[in-house]
């Protein structure tokens, strides 16, 4: 059992992870945060670290991260995993919603990641 709750932003955007990171902190400081820059890296970052939840964008070179939160869920189905994209077409919600992921709509603001901790809280 985990002590203290991990999360493992991956996004191939380093601003993006930086905000998160810096939001989550704030909002969270005793949680641990692991980064990813693709989905490939996060497979083996959620076998490392086995976090309790994932924030994924979508738009990553090589494998999606819907892609990759698809093989997070089948391996971990434990895991908290949302998605946080600029992709907002509903195809790309439906098929969050279809892996069991929460969606949350980019940009990053303190809002949007304010209802992404929410939601791995609920």
């Amino acid at each position: 059992m985990t002590t203290t709750p991990t999360l493992l932003i991956v996004d191939d955007s380093r601003m993006s992870r930086m905000l998160i990171r810096a939001i989550v902190t704030q909002l969270r400081p005793g949680w641990a945060i692991v980064e990813a820059a693709s989905g490939e890296e996060a497979l083996t970052q959620v076998e490392a670290h086995q976090p309790d939840f994932v924030s994924m964008d979508v738009n990553m070179p090589g494998m999606s991260g819907l892609e990759a939160a698809g093989r997070i869920r089948i391996r971990h189905p434990e895991i908290r995993i949302a998605i946080c994209t600029a992709n907002i077409q509903a195809s790309t919600e439906q098929e969050s919603r279809k892996l069991n992921l929460y969606f949350i709509k980019k940009p990053v603001t303190e809002a949007s990641i304010t209802q992404m901790v929410a939601c791995f809280e609920e």
